[in-house]
């Protein structure tokens, strides 16, 4: 592949994983906390922007999964590298904005770091829900081409809030597969790095999918390997994942950036993008290509 092209594509994948992101998490808002037989009542599938739910969301309108995510974005784009106090200092603002959603580990963590300077929380047994893996789309993107800056860095960005070790290795293996997929990897070569995970971790398999949604790390990725391999279009991976329930806004961003990643920009709905927030729109299209252009793979393009 001449390297002008591979750039554009990698460029597409990127904004692909960002919107992919930010669109998984409003459409996922409106049936987040329902069980599949009370989606199906309501909605037959559900399958349109529409907002609603608990939350009470304007169509197109997203949550904490995006915000957070930009929150992580806005600082390394700034810093034009790698800023964990510059992180940290984007949570406090956003917290003390009242957003409309912070989980409870989250808000803990944030107020750990504002009235304690701590930029790593204890490790926690009762921290490994998916409020970490959730934020992992600009992480991977600032370090494409660095699995050891990966490495560091998804535990950097994770153990602000949430200090588990199933949610560092979860942050490590989307992370990986983020990395892989952005580079045009194939299902198979990602689901690779999901058997790694199993060995490591047995509970995180996937097959058969017990149809659990929930907040808990493990039930939030099997969830999300489930549909993105058992699907092949963008549309029927988010889709699927979103009808399940349970956590479904993050359940449906984490599947946006896999999905989005591997399928790329213009495989994301008009239909959805059209009905997302338009500030929301516009700045993670803007920070997927900003990330990528700091990123280590993008230098060692320029270099060669």
């Amino acid at each position: 592949m001449h390297v002008s092209a591979a750039r554009t594509d990698v460029i597409d994948r990127a904004r692909g994983a960002f919107l992919g992101l930010a669109v998984g998490d409003a459409l996922g808002a409106t049936t987040e906390f329902m069980t599949p037989r009370e989606i199906q009542a309501q909605y037959g599938v559900h399958r349109k922007m529409r907002g609603g739910g608990w939350l009470g969301l304007k169509p197109g309108q997203v949550t904490d999964d995006t915000e957070m995510s930009l929150c992580i974005a806005r600082a390394l784009i700034t810093a034009k590298g790698w800023d964990l106090t510059g992180i940290a200092d984007n949570f406090v603002a956003w917290m003390k904005g009242k957003p409309i959603d912070i989980g409870s580990t989250c808000r803990k963590g944030i107020r750990n770091y504002l009235l304690n300077g701590v930029l790593e929380a204890p490790c926690n047994e009762w921290d490994a829900g998916n409020g970490a893996v959730m934020r992992m789309a600009p992480v991977a993107l600032f370090t494409l081409g660095d699995d050891e800056g990966l490495g560091r860095r998804a535990l950097e960005q994770a153990r602000l809030t949430h200090h588990h070790p199933l949610s560092d290795s979860a942050c490590l293996c989307l992370g990986r597969m983020l990395h892989r997929a952005l580079l045009g990897a194939d299902a198979p070569a990602l689901h690779e790095l999901t058997r790694d995970l199993a060995g490591k971790h047995p509970n995180f398999r996937f097959n058969p999918y017990n149809g659990q949604a929930s907040g808990y790390v493990v039930d939030t990725l099997r969830t999300v390997f489930h549909y993105f391999f058992t699907t092949a279009t963008f549309e029927e991976c988010l889709i699927a994942v979103v009808n399940q329930g349970g956590d479904a806004d993050t359940t449906g961003a984490i599947a946006g950036m896999l999905a989005g990643a591997h399928y790329g920009r213009q495989s994301i709905p008009e239909t959805w993008v059209r009905k997302l927030d338009g500030r929301i729109r516009r700045e993670v299209e803007t920070a997927a290509e900003s990330l990528i252009r700091i990123s280590p793979w993008w230098r060692s393009r320029i270099a060669a």
